[in-house]
C-alpha cells in the first residue's frame, strides 16, 4: 500500500512539475511579442556579420535577408547605417554579399560586428533627420500625455502615423518627407509603452486591443486643432490599432481612409510566428497563445466580441507581401477579396514585416499618392 501511495505521490509531483515547466515555457515564449522592446529586432530578423567595408560598399554574411531588394537601415549595438541594393558585380566570397553603403548615420561598422536590417532609414526627429520644421506636441491620452511630432501642411486632411511592434515613431520618418512635399499635415504618435509615453499598466503589449485608444486620442487632437478629417497610416500592430479606431472611435465618421502596412490581422498567428522564431518547440506554441491571453487579457481571434473590427467601412489601402514572416499576407489578401469595393491590396514581393516601403520606395510612394489624392 505504501509503495502504491509513494508511486502515486511521485506521479503527481512529476505531473505538477511538468505542468509548471510548461506554464513557464509558455510565458517565456509569449514574451517574444508581449515584451518586444522598441527599436530592437524581432526574433524573425537574423543578425548578420559585417565582413568588411570599402568606399560605398559593405560586405555582409550571405543570407536571404542580406539579398533583399531595396534600401534598409542597418542597425548594430551603438551604430546605424543605410544600405542600398546588392552590388552583383562586386567581388565577394561564396558566403558573403556586397551591398551599397549609402551612409553611416552614427557609430562605426567594423569587421566582425553583428548587425540587422531595419526599416528605419532615419534616426532622430524630423528636424535632425530630414531638416524639416516640426513641433513637438503632447496628445492628451487616457493614461497621460502622449508625445508626437507634428508637421504642418495646407491640406485639411491630416495623416496620423502609428508605428508597430518593436518599432518607434522614427519609422514614420521614411514617409514624412514625401507627405510633407504634398502639403499633407502629419502627426507621428508615440503611444503607451513608448519612450516618453506613459507605460502600459501591466507593462505588456496588447496587439492594439488597448493601444487603439491612444490613436483615438490622436484623432480627437487633430480634429481639435484644425483637421477636417484624418487618414490613419499604421504599420504592423499600428495597422491593427488603425482598424480598431476606425471601427470603435466615437468620431470614426471623421476618418476618411486607412493605409495599412503589414497589418497584424491575427495576433495568435503573429505570436506563434514570433515564439517559433525564438525556437520554441511546436508543442508549446498553444501554451504561448494561452499565456498571452491570460497575461494580457487578449480576446481570441474568433471571439464574437471582436467581430467586425477587421471590416473597413472607409477606403483602405494595404501594402503587404508573401515574404512577411510575422503577419501572414494571405489574411490581407482575404480581407481585400472580401471587401473589393473598399479595400485595395498592393502586393510587395521580397519584403520583410513592416518594410514594404523599403523594397521599392518609388512604387510605394506613387501608390500612396494615387490613393490619397481623392482624400486630401
Amino acid at each position: 500500500m505504501r509503495t502504491v501511495t509513494a508511486a502515486a505521490a511521485a506521479a503527481v509531483t512529476a505531473a505538477l512539475a511538468t505542468g509548471a515547466a510548461s506554464v513557464a515555457v509558455g510565458r517565456l515564449a509569449s514574451d517574444a511579442a508581449l515584451k518586444a522592446p522598441p527599436g530592437r529586432p524581432l526574433p524573425t530578423e537574423p543578425r548578420l556579420t559585417v565582413h568588411g567595408t570599402a568606399a560605398g560598399q559593405i560586405t555582409l554574411t550571405r543570407d536571404l535577408a542580406a539579398l533583399r531588394p531595396g534600401r534598409y537601415g542597418l542597425a548594430g549595438d551603438g551604430s546605424h547605417a543605410v544600405v542600398g541594393p546588392v552590388l552583383g558585380a562586386a567581388e565577394h566570397g561564396a558566403d558573403t554579399v556586397v551591398r551599397r553603403l549609402e551612409r553611416v548615420t552614427h557609430g562605426t561598422l567594423e569587421t566582425g560586428d553583428r548587425a540587422w536590417f531595419t526599416p528605419n532609414l532615419y534616426v532622430g526627429n524630423p528636424g535632425t533627420a530630414l531638416d524639416l520644421e516640426h513641433a513637438d506636441v503632447e496628445v492628451p491620452g487616457e493614461l497621460g500625455p502622449l508625445p508626437a511630432w507634428f508637421l504642418p501642411g495646407a491640406r485639411p486632411t491630416w495623416i496620423i502615423a502609428v508605428h508597430g511592434l518593436a518599432a518607434t515613431r522614427e519609422h514614420a520618418l521614411n514617409l514624412i518627407a514625401p507627405l510633407h512635399r504634398r502639403n499633407v499635415p502629419v502627426l507621428a504618435l508615440a503611444y503607451r509603452g513608448d519612450v516618453g509615453a506613459p507605460p502600459s499598466p501591466d507593462g505588456l503589449h496588447h496587439f492594439g486591443e488597448t493601444e487603439w485608444r491612444d490613436v483615438d486620442a490622436a484623432v480627437r487632437y487633430a480634429l481639435d486643432h484644425g483637421a477636417r478629417q484624418v487618414v490613419l497610416l499604421g504599420w504592423s500592430t499600428g495597422a491593427t490599432m488603425a482598424l480598431r479606431t476606425a471601427a470603435l472611435s466615437g468620431v470614426r465618421e471623421r476618418i476618411a481612409g486607412l493605409v495599412l502596412d503589414s497589418p497584424v490581422l491575427s495576433w495568435e498567428t503573429t505570436l506563434r510566428a514570433l515564439a517559433a522564431a525564438r525556437r520554441t518547440p511546436g508543442a508549446f506554441l498553444p501554451l504561448a497563445v494561452r499565456a498571452a491571453q491570460g497575461r494580457a487579457g487578449l480576446h481570441a481571434d474568433r471571439d464574437t466580441g471582436t467581430a467586425g473590427l477587421h471590416r473597413p467601412a472607409v477606403p483602405t489601402l494595404i501594402f503587404h507581401g508573401p515574404g512577411d514572416a510575422v503577419a501572414p499576407w494571405r489574411l490581407s489578401r482575404r480581407l481585400a477579396d472580401t471587401h473589393p469595393r473598399l479595400v485595395a491590396l498592393h502586393t510587395v514581393r521580397d519584403a520583410p514585416h513592416g518594410a514594404m516601403w523599403n523594397a521599392d520606395p518609388a512604387d510605394y510612394e506613387e501608390t500612396l499618392r494615387r490613393f490619397m489624392t481623392p482624400l486630401v
